[in-house]
């Protein structure tokens, strides 16, 4: 039975979907104007792994990441580079995609756009003026009324009185309150706009999520997830937005304890960290996915996410991704000095496979999981059971890893640095021959060559061969 940990109760819970058979996850996307960062890998990867376990457990579920195509940043860029907003924003989410499936993340069932649904964003204002949890200003934006809801701050565990005590002095003299954030933004004068009962404007960054989650989903579904950045307050006030519009579909129990959210299970993975400073464009402290996989190969890159709970922080270091690089090795060099057998995998099928489902089932526990994969490399060391290489490689196919040819994945570097796979190949070919007419110097100098390049030779019956590393 899989349990997770639920942001909004600060525990773990059995999951039990709304709808057993039709189980809906919404997950918060990129803001696609620059290239994404290693942060936005994790949140990619992190929950490409929970999608795949789901439907590993049997749950028909729709998985929906949105694209946020409009924003301050966005429009910033956009002029900075001269270019249109539908120029900058293809491009990137032409390269966010290259760069996931590079990360054998498998694509949503739905990649909705902010652009695509303004008219679901003006209707959901419309309703929540309507209900009184929001009101238009002088200016022409309109706001929601923070403390018309009740329940504002239950997320995050942020208290309005802690929030308007920590306010700076309000420099918009338009809201009734400084806690009040903005669903509909007046035009400005060269920005783009869309028309609404409020005048021209464009929606803000919040509105979004609430309004595609609800035409795709409805007013209520099972599992929201994000960084955790996002927590507060991006995710606490699309609580407040859809709460506020549908009350109807908000009021859940978990354990006896009533909660007011239109989502039952609130998931966010943690952050990756450079000098335990979190990694953000805003800091200036990030490595893009694509500047990485110039040193390290892309499945080395996903290993070393997944090897952490998705909760936990994760520091980024090249040491770290050297010694992800060496330990996923390991399982692949099991693979190819044992070719798998087929596999029929079920949870009892072995010890392993028992130990693997309880791990994953205990709220996504991927560190534990890569452990029975490491116990199952050495059992297969030893014994050379092609039985336990296919349980390998299918267990570590529903995490999205060891489906390369082994001897693929060894020999690929992943660096720009080094020597190439011709010049590698080029000084066996030379070795071969100072063997064959006894140059026992020159073949002890070329074997020398590439261990300084960690290029490993291996001579048998089959010929030679080679791995780095």
């Amino acid at each position: 039975m899989l349990h997770l940990y639920n942001t909004l109760t600060r525990q773990k819970e059995k999951f039990e979907p709304l709808d057993p058979k039709n189980v809906r996850m919404y997950v918060c996307g990129m803001t696609v104007y620059d290239y994404c960062h290693l942060g936005h890998a994790r949140v990619l990867v992190v929950f490409d792994m929970i999608a795949r376990w789901l439907r590993q457990q049997g749950y028909p579920l729709t998985y929906v990441r949105n694209i946020t195509d409009i924003d301050d940043k966005i429009i910033a860029r956009a002029n900075e580079n001269g270019e249109t907003i539908q120029q900058l924003t293809a491009r990137f989410i032409q390269a966010m995609n290259e760069d996931s499936d590079a990360l054998g993340v498998l694509r949503p069932d739905v990649e909705p756009k902010a652009t695509e649904h303004i008219a679901q964003m003006i209707e959901m204002i419309e309703q929540l003026i309507a209900n009184g949890k929001a009101y238009a200003a002088e200016n022409g934006d309109v706001y929601y009324a923070v403390r018309e809801f009740a329940a504002y701050g239950q997320l995050s565990g942020k208290s309005l009185d802690d929030l308007r005590a920590g306010e700076r002095v309000e420099v918009d003299g338009y809201k009734r309150d400084p806690l009040d954030f903005v669903l509909w933004k007046a035009a400005k004068p060269e920005e783009p706009h869309w028309a609404s009962p409020w005048g021209n404007g464009r929606p803000g960054w919040h509105i979004e999520c609430s309004a595609m989650g609800d035409t795709l989903f409805g007013q209520t579904f099972d599992i929201h997830g994000g960084g955790a950045d996002l927590q507060f307050p991006h995710h606490e006030n699309e609580i407040a937005q859809s709460c506020g519009a549908h009350n109807s579909g908000c009021n859940h129990v978990h354990e006896s304890k009533p909660i007011q959210s239109h989502v039952k299970y609130w998931l966010h993975n943690g952050f990756i960290r450079v000098d335990n400073e979190k990694m953000s464009k805003s800091l200036g402290n990030f490595f893009t996915i694509r500047d990485v996989l110039k040193k390290y190969p892309a499945e080395v890159v996903r290993f070393f996410i997944l090897r952490a709970h998705y909760r936990s922080p994760l520091n980024y270091s090249d040491a770290h991704l050297d010694d992800a690089k060496n330990s996923l090795a390991r399982l692949y060099n099991a693979l190819q000095n044992t070719p798998p057998a087929e596999f029929a995998l079920s949870e009892n099928a072995n010890d392993y496979t028992r130990r693997f489902f309880a791990a994953m089932n205990d709220d996504f526990g991927t560190a534990e999981a890569m452990a029975v994969l490491f116990e199952i490399a050495n059992e297969i060391n030893k014994n050379q059971s092609a039985e336990l290489s296919g349980c390998l490689k299918t267990l570590g196919g529903v995490l999205g890893l060891l489906q390369q040819n082994p001897q693929t994945f060894l020999q690929t570097g992943g660096s720009e640095e080094g020597l190439s796979a011709d010049e590698i190949n080029d000084l066996i070919a030379q070795r071969k021959i100072a063997r064959e007419t006894k140059n026992w110097a020159e073949s002890d100098r070329i074997r020398d060559i590439l261990a300084e390049h960690k290029i490993t030779v291996r001579d048998g019956a089959d010929g030679t061969t080679w791995t780095r590393g």
